[in-house]
């Protein structure tokens, strides 16, 4: 149960972090269950509204009786050091971190709290700000199975989660998923560009290929077929889509351009993390 992964620290309240915040009060949790790091005084005034939860600047005005259950990290990677600095006697009282920040590892939060520390690394994506995200999770040996079922629980406020087995599938997962979101949004560009190219008016094109998009990811995601075997379902040989896809699936077409998007973007998550 989600209630069981309270009460929650949450370093950051950003986008991402700010999701989750949404997520967990929009599913019931109490406001005295959650308290919020949020040095950005404009931005803490508006959480302290929206959602009547404690916010306060940095770790050292956490309420002393305030014992959370999960700390979760939602700071960017460069004021990580100074985020995590303050979190060594949550850490030290039991308390799950779960990172939901981009090439971050579960080594610096190691070496940042003590081996002894349970880390989960996450993944997530931007849908997540419409609950229709997809997050990956990988845990140190140090994690409980209550402690895996509370991190899960956390991070399905905001959509769909997946467990990895090693940490290093976190780079791949970076370029397909977390990233993502880009590529689609391009894909969207593309097509409405294309739509305007061959006569319909700008407006009605950029309309049509998010509606098309959206539709189509939506019946990928509750069909019980494949993505290929919806798109060969909708192909009629000799017709229009057959027409597109012999130069979309040409030797030189979508699959080599993505193989290498893909390959691109796993080596920079790789650097950045090092």
């Amino acid at each position: 149960m989600l209630s069981d992964a309270f009460p929650v620290l949450l370093v950051g309240c950003g986008k991402m972090g700010g999701a989750m915040l949404a997520g967990w009060r929009g599913q019931g949790i109490d406001a005295d269950d959650i308290v919020v790091i949020e040095p950005a005084e404009a931005t803490a005034e508006g959480i302290a509204a929206d959602h009547g939860v404690a916010v306060v600047s940095d770790a050292g005005d956490v309420p002393a009786g305030f014992a959370p259950s999960v700390i979760v990290v939602a700071v960017k990677p460069q004021v990580m050091a100074d985020a995590v600095a303050g979190l060594q006697r949550f850490a030290d009282a039991g308390a799950l971190v779960l990172s939901i920040a981009a090439g971050t590892t579960i080594g610096f939060f190691e070496r940042a709290l003590g081996e002894n520390t349970a880390i989960v690394r996450s993944m997530p994506n931007t849908p997540a700000a419409v609950g229709h995200g997809i997050t990956a999770l990988v845990a140190n040996a140090r994690v409980s199975g209550a402690q895996r079922a509370a991190a899960d629980a956390l991070a399905a406020t905001v959509g769909e989660t997946v467990w990895l087995d090693d940490e290093a599938l976190m780079d791949p997962v970076t370029a397909l998923s977390g990233s993502g979101p880009a590529y689609v949004f391009l894909l969207i560009e593309i097509l409405a560009k294309a739509g305007a190219a061959n006569g319909l008016p700008s407006d009605v094109a950029a309309r049509l290929a998010s509606a098309t998009v959206e539709g189509a990811g939506q019946l990928a995601r509750l069909s019980d077929q494949s993505a290929e075997e919806l798109r060969r379902a909708v192909t009629s040989p000799g017709g229009t889509t057959a027409e597109a896809l012999a130069v979309l699936m040409a030797e030189n077409g979508l699959q080599p351009l993505f193989d290498s998007a893909i390959a691109a973007a796993t080596r920079r998550s790789k650097e950045l993390a090092n």
